[in-house]
């Protein structure tokens, strides 16, 4: 058996020194993407490299275990990340092939002709829900595919609902994020998910604005902002008494059932002056006289939406989850491997943890209980709602996986460099470094989880990274953990936006496989702003809003 190799976190002999070489392979991410804009493929291999090379050359890594790392990283992109965007792409395409999404767009724009609002209901609230129910890739491309087929030019369908994609990703997949903070800290999970609800709701109010900023700037906003209001209040106050009151599992669920409901009602009976469309041929005034749709089949067309819905809130329950675990009735179908010449080789070390602790490898084949499983199921029982028979229903399924090769290899790579930088110790070497800004700490809390949720994509696994490091560090400072626990988590919302993995799943639902670079820049500057936003929030609450602190 190899010898264990415990994570230095300053192999330079310097915290600083050590942080500017850790920061390497995600300052040339950055400029692979937004300045030399190469294909999102290749910036990632080139990273997953560098930072190879970082791991065994300074970090002192065996190479074995560095080498694993990415493997195994490679892995977890394909499952569970790419098995829940495959189905959810393949369910969109066979609403499309039916033509029942003509039907989906109909009834939006029913509601609303005004692309902003429409961007709105779809991309804020109805991906609001998508990301309560299942997470991960999910809202982004379903939601992203619905604003194309609404007539959105394709990049900025992708983009807006990455923007849009950030209140709701900390309570996002049943609470998934808050539960894995207070695990990994031993903070309440009540108080945890209370304190969020306490930062979130400034970005619910924000976020349908900045929408219409984007699209057509300052007159956008004095022509919606009643619409704009009634969305966001509807959300923000939903998601305060949800998350103070209910827990962390149903806030992103009732939040965006309140402000669709809310919004829909409101534009019965009000809209805009101006109709705002893309294509240049907005009309003065809303169009009278639609013909109205039958309830039934707008019924049908959302059908599979409804059912995903359905079925990943099953998959999301605590007694099914147990059904898999080791003991339960149905843990057969859950295959473990131990990655050998990984598992329990690494350890962790001090100041990460209170005594060296070995680093856990193992790559779970969850067969039946993966939210990508629920999601085929439901294409499948969609197929035969939707009247589509079994050849069609495959074909369908080899262009999806013909169309997401890229992609995915994107996705895989992406999680080898996340994987590679945590065991290698990298992660926890900037994480420190931020750390030792002392009472600033505050401000530069949910710029870790920012940064957390960059390099993995996914505000959970920035609360395995970095919420007990955020935990340690508020009692060093003298500032409550919960406040920073939280603040790594709302922090990291902003971060999932340009995070590589998030914006391979856009370009994949929307066609752009190729312009990842033009992608990530769209979206860079509103993530940046809104963590900038987000650091300065915390920074009050930590020192002059104190009182907003649950006791």
């Amino acid at each position: 058996m190899m010898a264990s190799w415990i994570q230095d976190y300053t192999p330079l002999g310097s915290l600083w020194a050590s942080a500017l070489a850790a920061a390497l392979p995600i300052v040339f991410l950055f400029f692979a993407l937004a300045v030399w804009r190469l294909r999102s493929y290749w910036a990632a291999a080139g990273t997953v490299g560098l930072t190879l090379l970082l791991a065994v050359f300074v970090y002192r890594m065996p190479a074995g275990p560095a080498i694993l790392s990415v493997i195994y990283g490679f892995a977890y992109g394909l499952w569970p990340i790419s098995w829940i965007i495959i189905p959810a792409v393949l369910l969109y395409k066979m609403t499309v092939h039916t033509g029942q999404f003509e039907i989906i767009r109909a009834s939006v724009v029913s509601v609303t002709a005004d692309q902003r609002l429409q961007a709105v209901l779809v991309a804020f609230s109805f991906g609001a829900f998508l990301e309560g129910a299942a997470g991960f890739g999910a809202p982004v491309a379903i939601s992203s595919a619905l604003l194309v087929g609404l007539g959105f030019e394709p990049l900025y369908a992708a983009g807006l609902c990455l923007i849009a994609n950030t209140a709701p990703v900390a309570f996002g997949s049943m609470g998934i994020p808050m539960i894995v903070g207070a695990k990994v800290t031993g903070l309440p999970v009540l108080s945890l998910a209370a304190m969020a609800g306490r930062q979130l709701p400034l970005l619910s109010l924000l976020v349908p604005f900045w929408l219409v900023a984007i699209m057509d700037g300052w007159r956008g906003i004095r022509e919606t902002w009643p619409a704009l209001a009634i969305g966001g209040i509807s959300f923000g106050v939903t998601q305060f008494f949800s998350s103070n009151y209910l827990g962390p599992e149903l806030p992103d669920m009732t939040s965006a059932l309140a402000s669709l409901l809310a919004l829909t009602l409101f534009l019965k009976v009000w809209h805009p002056r101006h109709i705002f469309r893309f294509d240049g041929q907005g009309l003065e005034h809303a169009p009278e006289g639609r013909e109205p749709l039958r309830a039934g089949k707008v019924l049908k067309a959302w059908s599979p939406f409804m059912l995903l819905t359905g079925t990943v809130t099953l998959w999301s329950q605590t007694w099914f989850k147990n059904l898999f675990l080791p003991g339960g009735r149905l843990s057969w179908l859950t295959l473990s491997f131990p990655v050998p010449g990984l598992d329990g080789v690494i350890q962790k070390g001090a100041p990460i943890v209170s005594e060296p602790t070995p680093y856990e490898a193992v790559f779970k084949l969850d067969l039946l209980s993966a939210v990508g499983t629920a999601v085929l199921l439901t294409s499948m029982v969609a197929a035969l709602l939707l009247r589509l028979n079994a050849r069609t229903y495959l074909r369908l399924f080899g262009e999806t996986l013909k169309e997401l090769g890229k992609p995915v290899a994107t996705i895989g790579l992406v999680l080898a460099f996340a994987f590679a930088a945590n065991y290698s110790a990298l992660s926890y070497t900037l994480g420190l470094g931020l750390a030792a800004t002392g009472v600033l700490f505050p401000f530069f809390s949910p710029i870790l989880g920012w940064l957390g949720v960059f390099l993995t994509g996914s505000d959970t696994s920035s609360n395995a990274l970095f919420a007990n490091l955020q935990a340690v560090t508020g009692k060093q400072i003298g500032v409550d953990p919960l406040l920073l626990v939280a603040a790594n988590s709302t922090g990291g919302v902003t971060g999932k936006m340009i995070s590589p993995q998030s914006i391979a799943v856009a370009c994949a639902a929307t066609g752009l496989v190729g312009r990842e670079s033009d992608l990530f820049r769209f979206t860079l500057k509103h993530s940046i702003l809104f963590a900038l936003i987000m650091g300065v929030l915390n920074c009050l609450q930590a020192y002059v809003f104190s009182w907003m602190i649950p006791r």
